[in-house]
């Protein structure tokens, strides 16, 4: 099978690839910048912890994830990992730093000791969204199919969540691997109309459009990629494609124009002078 998720080259630099885009940023962007509740709040209504009541080992583990979670993006996984051991050694049942220290370990290719992070921190706060999602990727990536998308839907569920964008795209994502393409567009869609400016959702989607037969609304979403300067060869390349199909001959004109100009050495221009356009 093809690879599931595609990075036009001129956005792979910003997202740094999927960890970094999807799995770090939700750490620290929900998992580490979140204090918890505190002990003893109703489970449906939490009350954030403050400075004021914040324990004061807590406070330490959350500064160290912090400065790990920046080492993580940095790609810099040993250092990464010695500040997750100090956040450990001081607060041993601060979940997000098993979050975090399974995603460093996936990375590393070490998936043992990724698996026992990740099921730490279920333990610990199996209701966690974040953790949810990250071990819902971990999942995808072990080809446990089933299980991801029953992590994802926990994640979704949750009331206080609010990477419900990314979620869906990492589900989306990991339908398409299990050939599940019909889910796949639908969460794919929904993660779209939730974040309508993510050039990865877009383009996914627009690309499973075209290839489940769906021209007309291909065209509608690589389109609006294409008149950004988000575009690159790739996405010019797969405009070009469903205008072909439509039998657009003047937009698609347009957009090889775009692409002999501004992307000359590209493999795609080369397609589109060769006529490879079922590549």
């Amino acid at each position: 099978m093809t690879s599931a998720i595609r990075y036009p080259a001129r956005f792979a630099g910003a997202t740094a690839g999927l960890l970094a885009f999807m799995l770090c940023f939700l750490v620290l962007a929900t998992g580490c910048a979140q204090r918890g509740t505190v002990p003893g709040a109703a489970a449906n209504t939490p009350e954030p912890i403050t400075d004021s009541d914040e324990p004061e080992v807590r406070k330490r583990a959350r500064i160290r994830i912090e400065l790990a979670a920046g080492y993580f993006g940095e790609g810099q996984n040993t250092v990464a990992l010695d500040e997750i051991k100090l956040a450990l050694q001081a607060d041993p049942t601060y979940a997000p730093a098993y979050v975090l220290r399974g995603l460093v370990y996936m990375r590393m290719n070490n998936n043992p000791l990724a698996e026992e992070s990740f099921q730490r921190a279920m333990q610990l706060n199996p209701r966690d969204p974040d953790a949810l999602h990250n071990y819902g990727w971990y999942a995808c990536q072990s080809e446990r199919y089933a299980q991801s998308t029953e992590l994802f839907q926990r994640a979704l569920a949750s009331p206080v969540y609010g990477g419900q964008a990314r979620t869906l795209l990492a589900m989306g994502i990991c339908q398409i691997r299990a050939g599940q393409l019909a889910e796949a567009e639908a969460s794919l869609a929904r993660s779209y109309e939730l974040d309508a400016g993510n050039p990865i959702a877009a383009y996914n989607l627009a690309s499973l459009q075209f290839r489940r037969g769906d021209a007309t609304k291909a065209q509608f979403t690589i389109r609006r990629l294409n008149n950004t300067d988000l575009a690159n060869a790739e996405t010019l390349w797969l405009g070009i494609k469903v205008e072909r199909r439509l039998l657009n001959r003047e937009a698609m004109a347009q957009l090889a124009q775009q692409l002999g100009r501004r992307y000359p050495d590209s493999a795609q221009w080369a397609r589109f002078q060769r006529g490879e356009f079922d590549e």
